[in-house]
């Protein structure tokens, strides 16, 4: 029987090793997709104030105006 206790001890202390392997697997992965993502805003996407918004709609408006006056010319 002491025989069987040893193996059941070293079944238990492999079994926790691989559990450790395991949560590190999972924090690597979890790094790993949050570096996918491109989003370095782990809670969701940035908000930006409406004068922000603003700003870019309007640079935006003015790259499109340049585009379409070199077009026309």
């Amino acid at each position: 029987m002491s025989d069987l206790s040893a193996v059941v001890r070293q079944l238990k202390k492999e079994r926790a090793n691989a559990q450790q392997r395991v949560g590190r697997l999972d924090a690597a992965l979890r790094a790993l997709k949050h570096l996918a993502t491109g989003n370095s805003f782990p809670g969701g996407r940035r908000r930006l104030s409406v004068a922000a918004r603003r700003k870019i709609a309007a640079a935006q408006r003015a790259r499109w105006a340049k585009v379409k006056k070199q077009k026309a010319s």
